[in-house]
């Protein structure tokens, strides 16, 4: 470690889990402290690498950044292009963690060659604290979701017999399966999870911010014991996301609509809806009469036809309206474009800050993870609407859907929620800078800078 002048060479290793919703505010962190002259050593596995490549090479942090390659143990049945959760067949997933549970020794190589001045990491590394210790470097943990779904789980883990205390977001009965589903994908030991955090240096940093997520992150705190520190807005700027003009038509036929006309549709890269959702969400945008972008996505291999996965005759019947698009569309520059009125969102935690950053009220459809508890925490903050599932079985039905795409555009309580995500949004962006201030200053006391 060098510093002059009041200026710092530190020498960051990064590890996120090996999901595109962890590595992404992983990388933008990295970007954020490399723009504060720390140098970034970003370590996962080849094939979610090989997906950064081309957005570093030619950009301002091709020498700040360096990419490095985590082999992980290898099994039969998880080939190195599986080595990622997307486009992983549901039934893998254990076997990927079980990968990343026994990584630890080669992840421990990697970390004795290059040296680092502290380790910035994910919850999966249950072993990071052992092989820290033996190698003398700091650690900091990195939460790259929010603080409610965080706060309910480690309190589940550590406290069986008491009530989580903010019931909104976990008190009912869909909530409490969704925490014993995510226990049981866990592959790790109950007290290893529950301590993943506990062994951060001093403070835990959050990608969340405390204008909708404040007490959530204060009782975080207290239960860790230690301090929460948000990072600040993680999301790139729309101009710097592309460097071609890739989804230009899209934006093209949404600069014809009028002002908070259309709905954004996307339930994220890594979910796939059924047969039957599919159906009822393209009756549910039907039913709205509200324009739409929606980007619809099929498990990687499987050969489907829009045509044949849509109901018949929709694309013809909304033609005039609605404009559906396979796998990827430019979703940080539709969500600034001043013709979307609403986010129908899976409420992946990426997606919530990207729709705020530019004040555009989400309608939630949380399909799974965190997701139930990230739309929870929107309603209850005032920027979002969440369409309600059918009680037993949790599938979508349009008339629910539809319902709330109409409040959000159409009606007076759409404006009020649209007035709201606009404000927080602009004291999002007003704060970003200040927050990774802070950020750094704590990462230098961390490595012994003061």
């Amino acid at each position: 470690m060098e510093v002059a002048s009041g200026r710092s060479t530190v020498r960051v290793l990064m590890l996120p889990w090996l999901a595109h919703g962890h590595i992404s505010p992983f990388l933008e962190l990295g970007k954020k402290l490399a723009d504060r002259n720390f140098h970034i050593y970003f370590c996962s596995t080849p094939v979610n690498l090989d997906s950064l490549k081309p957005k570093l090479s030619n950009s301002k942090y091709s020498n700040s950044i360096e990419l490095v390659e985590l082999h992980l143990p290898s099994f039969p049945e998880l080939p190195p292009h599986y080595h990622t959760t997307k486009g992983l067949p549901p039934h893998l997933t254990p076997i990927l963690h079980k990968a990343s549970d026994i990584s630890g020794p080669k992840f421990s190589n990697i970390a004795a060659t290059l040296s680092p001045d502290v380790i910035i990491y994910d919850f999966h590394a249950h072993w990071i604290h052992d092989i820290a210790a033996s190698l003398n470097i700091p650690v900091i943990a990195f939460i790259p979701c929010g603080a409610a779904m965080v706060s309910c789980m480690h309190h589940n883990l550590t406290n069986k017999d008491g009530e989580f205390p903010f019931p909104e977001v976990a008190s009912t009965h869909i909530m409490k399966k969704k925490l014993a589903q995510i226990r049981e994908r866990s592959s790790a030991s109950d007290s290893k999870r529950g301590s993943v955090y506990t062994g951060s240096f001093n403070i835990v940093l959050i990608n969340s911010f405390r204008e909708i997520e404040e007490k959530y992150m204060d009782y975080l705190s207290v239960s860790l014991g230690l301090k929460i520190l948000p990072v600040g807005l993680l999301v790139p700027d729309p101009v710097y996301q592309d460097d071609n003009d890739e989804g230009l038509d899209i934006i093209k036929w949404l600069d014809k609509k009028e002002k908070s006309s259309t709905v954004y549709v996307s339930f994220g890269s890594e979910y796939y809806l059924s047969k039957e959702d599919m159906q009822e969400v393209s009756l549910g945008l039907e039913l709205s009469e509200v324009n739409f972008i929606w980007v619809v996505r099929f498990p990687e291999g499987e050969k489907t036809k829009l045509e044949e996965a849509l109901p018949k005759g929709f694309l013809e019947r909304v033609k005039e309206r609605g404009l559906v698009v396979e796998n990827w569309a430019p979703q940080i520059k539709i969500l600034n474009h001043s013709s979307i009125g609403g986010f129908v969102s899976h409420c992946g935690w990426g997606s919530v800050l990207e729709s705020l950053k530019f004040g555009v009220p989400i309608i939630a459809m949380p399909m799974q993870i965190d997701q139930p508890w990230n739309a929870r925490v929107l309603v209850s903050s005032g920027v979002g609407l969440e369409v309600e599932k059918e009680i037993n079985n949790e599938k979508i039905e349009r008339e629910n859907m539809a319902k709330v795409i109409k409040q959000i555009v159409m009606e007076k309580i759409g404006k009020d929620i649209r007035r709201k995500a606009k404000e927080i949004g602009n004291n999002l962006k007003s704060r970003a800078e200040e927050d990774m201030d802070e950020v750094k200053k704590e990462i230098f006391k961390v490595c012994g800078i003061f």
